[in-house]
């Protein structure tokens, strides 16, 4: 009777032990969005230190695992991942019709800048330019980190028509939709929810999108959980506000 008392007592002190042990957490991750506007040719251009002192003090503040940053130069890339601290770095110039590089006016190449974690980014970086372009000199590019713990893209697209962003913005996330999940694309869109094209309309099975109620949005695959979205001031250093969504993965 003793011996059985004994292995009862065992039992449930092994019972207590299992359901003492916790859940595996899921981990945070948090997307950034910036549009920094440094090329130096836009109006909202409000010179090169201002704007990049802010992005860094945003992303040292804020600790996110993806950035996407638009409107950018090359030179940035350094500084930015800097503030990031351990993150792998892509950075996709937008072309000439010709197929050369934009620039700044500073003389490096522009575009956007895609940051992620180095705990999360995998296979080697993808970027291109898209079939659909408007009647600008500015060929529209995207740039995808794919695989990893993540798969993450970058994109700015066209400003002057809707339905030319609108079939960009349908290109990128095929191709985002072929990479490994979980996975998430951020970018200034140019396109607006419930906007002439609607910005929903570029969304797709096996994704959501939030957005920042202006062009700036980030889809993420449905396996990720939304947490919030929430602007961030970016003050007066450019004309878009800096646009944090946070989500859990298991």
């Amino acid at each position: 009777m003793r011996a059985l008392l004994r292995l009862f007592a065992a039992s449930s002190l092994l019972s207590l032990l299992v359901l003492a042990v916790p859940a595996s957490a899921a981990v945070t991750v948090k997307v950034l969005q910036l549009n920094i506007c440094h090329s130096g040719v836009a109006g909202c251009y409000t010179g090169a230190e201002p704007v990049l002192a802010k992005a860094e003090s945003v992303i040292a503040a804020n600790g996110p695992q993806v950035v996407s940053v638009n409107e950018a130069c090359a030179g940035d890339v350094d500084r930015l991942r800097a503030a990031m601290g351990d993150a792998v770095a892509v950075f996709a110039a937008a072309e000439h019709r010709d197929g050369t590089p934009v620039r700044c006016t500073n003389g490096q190449e522009y575009g956007n800048i895609l940051l992620v974690s180095s705990a999360l980014a995998g296979g080697p970086a993808a970027s291109g330019r898209y079939a659909a372009q408007d009647d600008s000199d500015e060929m529209r590019v995207w740039a995808c980190l794919p695989a990893g713990g993540l798969s993450a893209c970058t994109t700015h697209l066209s400003a002057r028509s809707g339905s030319v962003a609108l079939a960009q913005c349908q290109e990128l996330m095929a191709r985002a939709a072929g990479y490994p999940a979980p996975a998430v694309v951020a970018g200034d869109l140019n396109l607006r929810y419930h906007g002439s094209p609607d910005a929903q309309s570029c969304n797709r099975d096996g994704f959501y999108r939030k957005g920042d109620g202006a062009v700036q949005h980030v889809f993420a695959t449905t396996n990720l959980t939304f947490v919030s979205g929430t602007k961030i001031d970016m003050s007066g250093t450019t004309d878009h506000p800096g646009w944090l969504v946070t989500v859990t993965m298991d």
